[in-house]
């Protein structure tokens, strides 16, 4: 078996900064326990994999292809730095002619279009729900019987910190936990999550990753981000993923962020191909 395989660092242009993932083009039909292999082995936040969804079609001249994404432990439904970095390698090394991709994935039909520099992606919109507080207490203190630190009143795993709103989307199984305006964003960078034991202590199934969210500042002598955030889903064997708006891990990353009226959201970002090659088994 030989696949071309790409690295890609997604929401940055330069390399060895934002999202990494792997991306594999499939000309043939792959064995179904070989995508969770080549994942374990890129061993990167999520490896995509693009296949054809005719025995005509070709990755130079076809505008509608199949998308998976795995990370290290398992399949999961999207990934929008994976399909980023997929978008990249069909237009930028594969010279894809056409000016719209479509993805045929999991959530659904994803597009993705070259927009001079960067590409834009054309996702879901899922809602987040308020949560109160009570229906997660447990949760949150079962996770801080793991810890040294508390979480605002919350007991949680990332210290002594004020929240200001809580949010859930049953359709993607996240907790967006807001921490309050006061803080600013040297305070998220430098914040201690410990993530190592979430998923024993969380193993309902409701819980598939945390998102920290915190508001942007006004712009001066830095550029000017409507929002910070870090997020962590162990469920799924990422510890933190590198990028999600203005991305406060050590890698940093940018995405320009669009909601639209009918109720998908258009994501913005610059790539960068570091790796290429070919892997064999």
């Amino acid at each position: 078996m030989k696949l071309p395989v790409f690295v890609v660092d997604a929401f940055t242009a330069k390399a060895f900064c934002g999202n990494p993932a792997a991306v594999c083009l499939l000309e043939n039909k792959l064995d179904e326990d070989m995508h969770q292999k080549i994942a374990k082995e890129m061993n990167l936040s999520e490896t995509a994999f693009i296949r054809k969804l005719h025995p005509t079609d070709n990755f130079t001249q076809s505008s509608c292809f199949g998308l998976r994404w795995f990370t290290p432990a398992s399949e999961v439904p999207l990934c929008g730095h994976a399909t980023l970095a997929s978008a990249a390698v069909l237009f930028n090394k594969i010279k894809n002619v056409n000016n719209v991709l479509t993805f045929v994935t999991l959530s659904g039909e994803l597009k993705a279009r070259r927009a001079e520099d960067s590409i834009i992606l054309d996702l879901p919109l899922y809602p987040a729900h308020p949560q109160d507080f009570h229906e997660v207490e447990d949760l949150i203190k079962k996770i801080n019987d793991l810890t040294l630190r508390s979480f605002w009143s919350l007991q949680t795993a990332i210290g002594d910190t004020r929240v200001q709103d809580i949010r859930y989307s049953p359709d993607t199984r996240k907790l967006l936990v807001r921490l309050s305006d006061t803080y600013k964003r040297s305070f998220l960078e430098n914040l201690k999550v410990n993530t190592q034991d979430l998923p024993q202590v969380e193993n309902t199934g409701k819980v598939k990753g945390l998102i920290l969210t915190l508001k942007g500042e006004p712009g001066g002598q830095t550029q000017a981000f409507d929002f910070y955030s870090r997020y962590f889903a162990p469920w799924v064997g990422l510890a933190e993923d590198p990028v999600t708006a203005f991305q406060c891990s050590r890698r940093g990353g940018e995405l320009e962020i669009s909601l639209r009226s009918d109720g998908r959201v258009d994501i913005r970002g610059g790539t960068a191909v570091v790796l290429e090659g070919t892997l064999t088994a």
